[in-house]
């Protein structure tokens, strides 16, 4: 299958610091003249030694932390920035929507721009006629297709951008973090067009995303740049299983790193929170979990004055803050009035039910009648699921995050029967 992108030992550099006046340029080409040391500013390779060769039909998503060089990357297969050495070679056109209003003429009214961008990518304008009605219903922006860009919003530019891109018979689609443009309405029908191209159109498609869920989702082969280098060229699974085990470092770091900074509202003169971790059988602190195995909470507690109507309440979440489960004390459990003093609280989970992968906890503590919050945080105690088997750990969109308990059953059927 011929090579579509062919990226050869790509570097791009650039210069740190404040870019000079007139005056200041001018005195530094005085002081080289004169001998003088002059101050360089810092180089910066955003990318460095780039190779990357996709064929046509391949759908790969590029992933990595802010700053990792992803967007560069992109803009040098759009064409709208040149390698500082290496080279860059993409043979068809490309449909590039790499940010709001890219590829848009503010000053040209919404039609203008479809017509526009069609012509740029060699589309005959009686083609194009054939496509606007549906452009233009897919955007959104029927009222407003005849008012200049300029006054739309950044939504409705992107939604414009979005629509003119994957309706256009380009032979390569670049994709940059636009699926979660718009509300939630859109960005289920983006994600829709998207995979209307990939699966039964078969375009070639590169996608950048900080949702992982749906890069796994929609690409075949995902690369992992870290600070403008290529980490790893893989299948879908396995690099961002690789991501996600670097993010989860991270994560652990900068939550040992903020320790009690984690608390993000309560009053804390009444009850303070002294410490949470996770604890093994032996009261041992971990941050390992099996899948369905016994989990332990201990929560460290100091009452700084006789309070009553304690309620602990505990929640699991994903890194990415999306609330999987909770539970409280109110109705389960009442300590009745406590005096000053340190306590240690246990919230023992018998089965935990979540599918391998990092999770973390949120903790709230209210007291009193009515209750009145005390304490309240997120991203306690982040902790690795695993099988106690040790199988590879699954977090492909299609396993989710709990198994579904069911009974299967298989009859036959009458043919004679309605």
């Amino acid at each position: 299958m011929s090579s579509i992108v062919e990226v050869d030992h790509l570097y791009k550099e650039y210069r740190l610091g404040q870019i000079a006046g007139i005056r200041g340029t001018a005195a530094r080409a005085f002081g080289k003249l004169s001998g003088r040391p002059v101050k360089e500013r810092e180089r910066f390779y955003a990318l460095q030694d780039i190779n990357l060769h996709i064929s046509s039909g391949e759908v790969v998503g590029i992933i990595g932390s802010n700053g990792a060089g992803k967007s560069t990357l992109l803009k040098h297969l759009a064409n709208i920035t040149q390698p500082t050495s290496g080279s860059v070679s993409v043979h068809g056109s490309v449909a590039p929507l790499i940010e709001v209003g890219a590829g848009i003429n503010p000053e040209l009214t919404g039609r203008e721009n479809i017509f526009l961008n069609s012509a740029i990518l060699g589309i005959p304008k009686a083609r194009t006629r054939e496509q606007l009605d549906g452009i233009i219903e897919f955007a959104e922006i029927e009222q407003f297709i005849d008012t200049p860009v300029k006054r739309y919003s950044s939504g409705m530019q992107v939604r414009l951008g979005f629509a003119i891109a994957t309706s256009m018979d380009a032979d390569l689609l670049i994709v940059d973090e636009v699926l979660a443009v718009g509300d939630i309405a859109f960005q289920r029908k983006c994600f829709d067009r998207m995979e209307e191209l990939i699966k039964r159109q078969g375009k070639t498609v590169i996608l950048v995303s900080h949702n992982l869920r749906q890069v796994e989702r929609l690409c075949s082969r995902v690369v992992l740049l870290d600070r403008g280098q290529v980490v790893a060229d893989d299948d879908a699974r396995t690099v961002c299983n690789l991501f996600y085990q670097r993010s989860d470092e991270k994560i652990k770091q900068s939550v040992a790193r903020q320790g009690a900074n984690n608390q993000l509202g309560g009053d804390a003169d009444q009850i303070q929170v002294l410490g949470v971790k996770l604890v093994d059988a032996e009261g041992v602190a971990t941050d390992q979990v099996d899948y369905d195995g016994t989990t332990r909470i201990a929560i460290d507690l100091r009452i700084r004055a006789a309070t009553d109507n304690l309620i602990v309440g505990l929640g699991v979440h994903t890194t990415d803050l999306l609330y999987l489960a909770s539970t409280d004390t109110e109705g389960e459990f009442s300590p009745g009035t406590l005096e000053p003093g340190d306590y240690r609280m246990h919230a023992r989970v018998q089965h935990f039910p979540f599918l391998p992968g990092v999770y973390s906890f949120r903790l709230a503590v209210s007291h009193g009648s009515p209750p009145s919050m005390a304490y309240y945080a997120e991203n306690l105690c982040p902790v690795t699921v695993g099988f106690a088997d040790g199988q590879s750990r699954a977090r492909n969109g299609e396993f989710g995050f709990v198994p579904l308990p069911t009974e299967w059953a298989l009859s036959q059927v009458d043919q004679d029967q309605d």
